[in-house]
């Protein structure tokens, strides 16, 4: 089966940095896309940034021009540049994997463990 081992989250001040990885190990036949949400306490989960095969890129509004999601192919692993924090960025971050594990089989949400981001003022 597949696993997301998540890393690089922690307590950081406002206007500081931290790089977030995501290692998806586990036969994985196609990936589709590869993506980061967030949930705060109280709000809902919401898309962050996602990468396609493709390489095309979204990202949420409120972190455009401070956060860069890019991936290693090699290694099926996702990261997520985020510079110049804000309080508000406070969350639980989550990497999300679309992926089919054979090519006979549609493709599935798969979800990390979830990592602490907290951005102190």
């Amino acid at each position: 089966q597949v696993q997301l081992v998540e890393s690089g989250g922690g307590l950081v001040q406002a206007g500081g940095s931290l790089r977030l990885s995501c290692a998806a190990s586990g036969s994985i036949f196609s990936i589709n896309a590869m993506g980061w949400y967030r949930q705060a306490p109280g709000k809902q989960r919401e898309l962050v940034a996602a990468i396609t095969s493709g390489g095309r890129m979204n990202y949420a509004d409120s972190v455009k021009g401070r956060f860069t999601i890019s991936r290693d192919n090699a290694k099926n692993t996702v990261y997520l540049q985020m510079n110049n924090l804000k309080p508000e960025d406070t969350a639980v971050y989550y990497c999300n994997l679309f992926a089919q594990l054979r090519w006979y089989t549609g493709g599935y949400d798969y979800w990390g463990q979830g990592t602490q981001v907290t951005v102190s003022s």
